[in-house]
């Protein structure tokens, strides 16, 4: 009975080795995959063009006060033309943002940029870091109020009606926004900055604004009674004295904001 059994258990032992061979074959492919994949760290210590990104809807104009205080800093600006009016795909509008930023590096010999979204230009900033290559490029990532969790005015208008896909991409767990938030939140390459308050009314819940692994900044942290809305974020003293502090060639991290206005 043992003799005949042997056999058995000996194509048993081979077949979980194999098994057990082919899995550790796999895991190292996959490993070395992403390391070869994993982009190098962008340098730190170049000061490259700012590119500013608009949110839903297009406006420009809000974003006026974010480049007069770069350029006050001796900062080199450019503000990406909206898309239509930025209510078109997110993944669309990521791709025009990076063959933007090309034009913008060639022009300028810049190995690298800084790019400051503002609202959903937040997203799209996020999409063509993510996606499209803008991770090996791209020095620092601002977001200014954007939802990048999603917001349920987005929800509330998608239930109503007429929402534009823009919109109905910024639905909390939509497809583009939970394949963006899977795995990491901010992948490597550049340093990410996000700015937030908590009496925004259009990203709600506000938190939705914050990204795992990034620099994390509330305007309340600094001014606990603000009543500063997400319009007002762009122009917010907060904002405006920290927005050059990040994106200088120190590592980012919280400003010491003293003595600020927060009325």
């Amino acid at each position: 009975m043992l003799s005949a059994l042997a056999p058995a258990r000996r194509r048993l032992v081979w077949l979980v080795a194999s098994v057990v061979a082919t899995l550790v074959l796999a895991i190292g492919a996959l490993a070395l995959l992403r390391w070869q994949s994993a982009p190098d760290p962008v340098a730190q210590d170049s000061l490259g063009p700012v590119i500013l990104v608009a949110g839903y809807g297009g406006n420009i104009a809000v974003l006026q006060p974010l480049a007069d205080t770069l350029i006050d800093q001796g900062r080199d600006v450019e503000v990406f033309p909206p898309v239509g009016n930025n209510t078109g795909d997110l993944n669309e509008q990521a791709e025009d943002l990076g063959a933007f930023i090309d034009r913008v590096r060639g022009d300028a010999s810049a190995p690298s940029v800084d790019v400051v979204g503002y609202s959903a230009g937040g997203v799209v900033a996020r999409l063509w870091a993510r996606d499209m290559g803008g991770d090996t490029v791209a020095r620092r990532v601002v977001t200014i109020g954007s939802p990048h969790h999603g917001t349920g005015v987005s929800s509330l208008a998608t239930e109503a009606g007429g929402c534009p896909q823009a919109c109905e991409q910024l639905r909390p767990g939509s497809d583009v926004l939970r394949r963006l938030n899977a795995g990491e939140e901010t992948p490597a390459g550049p340093e990410w900055i996000t700015f937030r308050t908590e009496n925004d009314q259009t990203v709600t819940p506000s938190i939705s604004a914050d990204l795992e692994g990034a620099l994390n900044i509330a305007v309340q942290r600094y001014c606990p009674s603000a009543t500063t809305s997400h319009g007002q974020l762009p122009s917010s003293a907060i904002v405006l004295s920290a927005l050059p502090l990040v994106l200088d060639n120190n590592t980012p991290s919280l400003p010491p904001l003293e003595n600020l206005d927060c009325d």
